[in-house]
């Protein structure tokens, strides 16, 4: 039955969210650490990639998280003479999470599991409308 494919690519939408919000989780946790020495790297914000991938089995596509990578963009940089982390002129490298980016983040991978979740819902209903008319 096509309902049940439906709720299989609704739930198949919905882990890949909670995964992507277990790495914003990960950045937030991490977004005021500093570096432990001169010249180390601190905290890197992650990014989750994901991928439509076709099941054979069930012959529709459905999202799979491709990757999880390291956000490439430049360190914050903070005065802290007095942090052992700091380099000659007084400066600690910072996280590049940016709490307002993954706040936003955080706010579509909620709606985007709602959204996946009335599916769900909506699907169920119908099937069981439809075995209440078969009765």
């Amino acid at each position: 039955m096509d309902l049940s494919k439906a709720m299989m690519i609704s739930a198949a939408g919905m882990k890949v969210q909670g995964v992507r919000m277990r790495v914003i989780a990960e950045n937030l946790a991490n977004a005021n650490s500093s570096a432990t020495a001169p010249g180390v790297d601190p905290y890197r914000r992650k990014v989750v990639t994901f991928v439509n991938t076709l099941d054979n089995e069930l012959g529709v596509t459905r999202v799979k998280v491709s990757k999880i990578t390291y956000d490439q963009s430049p360190f914050g940089m903070r005065f802290a003479p007095g942090n052992p982390a700091a380099d000659k002129n007084g400066y600690i490298k910072t996280p590049n999470v940016n709490g307002l980016i993954e706040a936003t983040d955080m706010k579509q991978s909620e709606r985007s599991y709602e959204a996946d979740l009335n599916a769900i819902e909506v699907s169920k209903n119908m099937m069981m409308r439809t075995l209440d008319l078969l009765r």
